[in-house]
């Protein structure tokens, strides 16, 4: 039995079925912004592995960064040591991090720094003697994860629908409108939203502990890009409450939409961020929820004192190289200059893809491109393309999309326009070939 057919067989793959599994490629290496597979052939990686590999695979400086690391101290557990990797980051973290937030948390992974997020929105309403203020306000439309907390706050009419019954029940806000935010749009119906987002929380006061939002890019539900003002409107009912804010970062930030974080549009900062993937660069899994020294002493000052969560793998020390082997990098060049270079070659060369008969829209935001279709291609028609034009593309629900290494060249920027201006071109598929549920 080949490693394909084996895997066919016995291995679950994302948001697959063992019944009928969706094609998988062989993986060989990969390199820069391409990934190589087992017949020779190399696809240019347009969706920057789920957006994580921001400075492209393999990178020379953080491969040495883990090297190096893994000849010291491959793991050590965080209760009761700290070592320099973790130190350095959260130093670096705290310099990046906006305005007040020097307070940092090590997760797994991005889900679980949402989780531990919302723990903290929770243990500092129960620390100033507010215990009943125990659910959140998310916006529907967003993402936030697949671990039970983060999904109940993700849209509760998403993909985890199947899962209502065993998930919190929060609250949610309206689904932003979207905009051209690059183009410095606005929705006038910003004032409408919250007002009806005050209500909200008029009618549920003492219930609620915070609030939580992807910043102006909601991905994996809705590849929604919406006005920055929404983000100081809910800055103000978080003030007015004293509720705890919370940005979600982890696939906007770090220059993904341009500047290095998503919010920064708004002029208004959070009392608690979350940041992940593109951390290490996409060369190991570790995410940071970062917070403010009030939140921080808040919950220090409660019963108990000690904030109630430790994932065993917490900063784990190969993790924290990468990391500051990535920031670095962030560091060493200008990265909103690299998105917006993206964002310019996509504008020219994406909207014309409005006219074809099975578009509904285009939309464009720093190194993201996102063509929503009436219907999704058939499988089959989208690994032809695939095959075709060499650029790995990971379709879900209506988007054809890419979010490309930051450091993709003019020449692969041009093949990846070309293949989502391929698949747009392609019939709409029958029923139940509607791509992947998500990503």
């Amino acid at each position: 039995m080949t490693q394909i057919e084996y895997d066919r067989q016995y291995i679950w793959h994302p948001y697959a079925s063992l019944k009928d599994p969706p094609r998988v490629r062989l993986a060989k290496s990969a390199d820069g912004v391409y990934i190589t597979l087992d017949d020779g052939r190399r696809l240019v990686d347009a969706v920057s592995s789920w957006w994580c590999v921001a400075h492209g695979h393999n990178h020379p400086a953080i491969v040495e960064a883990i090297r190096r690391q893994g000849e010291r101290m491959c793991h050590v557990m965080f209760g009761g040591f700290t070592h320099e990797p973790a130190v350095e980051l959260a130093r670096r973290l705290a310099e990046i991090a906006p305005p007040g937030l020097d307070r940092v948390f090590f997760a797994d992974s991005g889900s679980i720094s949402v989780e531990v997020a919302v723990k903290m929105a929770i243990q500092y309403q129960h620390a100033k003697g507010r215990p009943g203020r125990s659910r959140m306000v998310a916006l529907k439309g967003g993402y936030h994860g697949d671990t039970a907390c983060a999904m109940a706050l993700s849209d509760p009419d998403g993909m985890h629908v199947l899962f209502a019954g065993m998930m919190p029940r929060h609250l949610f806000a309206p689904k932003p409108a979207g905009c051209d935010v690059s183009a410095g749009e606005s929705s006038p119906d910003v004032g409408e939203w919250a007002a009806q987002v005050e209500r909200t929380l008029d009618e549920h006061e003492g219930e609620v502990a915070g609030m939580i939002c992807e910043p102006v890019f909601q991905a994996a539900n809705a590849m929604n890009f919406y006005d920055p003002a929404i983000l100081a409107e809910m800055r103000r009912m978080c003030d007015e409450r004293d509720l705890v804010l919370v940005f979600d970062e982890i696939a906007a930030g770090l220059h993904r939409t341009g500047p290095r974080w998503a919010h920064e549009r708004s002029g208004a900062a959070p009392d608690v961020v979350c940041v992940g993937k593109a951390l290490t660069g996409g060369h190991t899994t570790l995410a940071a929820t970062i917070a403010s020294g009030r939140v921080a002493d808040v919950i220090s000052s409660g019963t108990p004192s000690a904030f109630m969560h430790g994932p065993t793998y917490m900063a784990n020390p190969l993790a924290c190289a990468a990391a500051n082997a990535s920031l670095e990098l962030f560091a060493s060049a200008d990265y909103a200059a690299k998105a917006r270079h993206v964002e310019d070659v996509f504008r020219s060369r994406l909207p014309t893809l409005a006219a074809l008969p099975n578009v509904a829209g285009v939309r464009v935001l720093g190194a993201a491109g996102v063509v929503e279709v009436r219907r999704m291609p058939s499988r089959g028609d989208i690994d032809r393309v695939i095959d075709e034009t060499g650029v790995w593309l990971r379709p879900f629900a209506n988007f054809v999309y890419a979010m490309p290494p930051l450091v993709t060249g003019d020449a692969e920027l041009a093949r990846i326009a070309d293949a989502l201006a391929a698949v747009a071109a392609l019939p709409p598929g029958e029923g139940g070939e509607d791509g992947d549920f998500h990503e």
